[in-house]
């Protein structure tokens, strides 16, 4: 079937959404079309103002619409235990099991020299910033077991040695190649109880 081509371009750019191909982009854009156009004017709104309101904290990397997110601005979270996250999406997974209670910096990424991304191209400067104007501090590395992840935690490792920080990291029972943000709350929660120490001064 041949789409007039509004329809087209439409589904064209719900393909490229991760995760998304042309029967789900189809059935998407059909649906849209049924709805009201105020709901479908809010929608389009939503997400033009969430991408261009929405940017990284300045301490952590997460997403916030101010300066500084939420959870940075929390006193009562514990600034001295910072979890490394790749990205965002796993901040989400670390909230909804509700039981930790430290802060957290996410990378944007990980060192990758396959396909050239250095420790300059994600958030490690501002990491190595921070660790050093903080007394008894707990880095719990969590990213997933890849080449990338494993590369990523021994150069943060190497560049931490020294600097009177106990380094942990999330147990390997999780599944090899397991991305964060896909693991059920549950099996979150005991991977951060079961943190191995990898590195302490």
């Amino acid at each position: 079937m041949i789409y007039p081509d509004e329809l087209n371009i439409a589904i064209e750019n719900f393909k490229k959404i991760p995760g998304i191909g042309e029967k789900s982009a189809e059935r998407q854009v059909l649906a849209i079309l049924k709805m009201a156009e105020d709901d479908v004017r809010d929608f389009a709104t939503s997400l033009i103002k969430a991408k261009t309101k929405l940017h990284a904290c300045s301490i952590c990397g997460h997403l916030t619409s101010g300066d500084i997110c939420e959870i940075c601005s929390d006193e009562n979270r514990n600034q001295n235990i910072i979890c490394i996250l790749e990205d965002f999406k796993s901040v989400f997974a670390f909230e909804k099991s509700g039981n930790y209670n430290g802060c957290y910096h996410v990378l944007n990424g990980l060192i990758s020299p396959i396909d050239d991304i250095g420790p300059e191209d994600i958030n490690l400067a501002s990491l190595l910033k921070r660790v050093e104007n903080k007394d008894n501090c707990e880095i719990i590395i969590a990213l997933k077991s890849s080449v990338e992840g494993e590369a990523t935690t021994m150069f943060i490792t190497k560049k931490l040695k020294n600097k009177n920080v106990k380094i942990s990291r999330l147990p390997y029972g999780i599944p090899m190649g397991a991305e964060i943000d896909y693991l059920d709350p549950i099996s979150l929660d005991k991977a951060l109880n079961d943190r191995k120490i990898i590195s302490e001064e």
